[in-house]
């Protein structure tokens, strides 16, 4: 049983910065693939960023050069750095963990999110 905890979420002004957090328990013990995905109202789940076992990191075009995913491999925790957020950043965001060919998520696994509200 894996459990996902994301946090780091809340309101800001367009231009500002948030740091979320996601913590993977349970029953890790080998290097997995990590991933941010985020859901605005209405909206279907999109991919953000993702890091493989190898620490090869892929974005979203909509937020190349405004965010950075990292992992602490020691704590099975994932960041994302979200620097000059925009209105349309707005979402619940998600994690998820798996290997380089798939995630739980694609078994509709996944934690509760934090919510990310850009406005001003």
């Amino acid at each position: 049983q894996v459990q996902l905890v994301e946090s780091g979420g809340g309101l800001v002004q367009p231009g500002e910065s948030l740091r979320l957090s996601c913590v993977a328990s349970g029953s890790i013990f080998t290097m997995h693939a990590m991933a941010w995905f985020r859901q605005a109202p209405g909206k279907q789940r999109e991919l953000v960023a993702t890091i493989t076992t190898q620490d090869k990191i892929n974005y979203a075009d909509s937020v190349k050069g405004r965010f950075t995913i990292s992992r602490d491999a020691a704590k099975n925790s994932v960041y994302l750095q979200m620097n000059n957020l925009k209105p349309e950043d707005t979402a619940v965001y998600y994690c998820n963990i798996g290997n380089d060919l798939g995630l739980l998520g694609d078994y509709g696994f996944w934690g509760q999110g934090t919510q990310v509200t850009v406005s001003s």
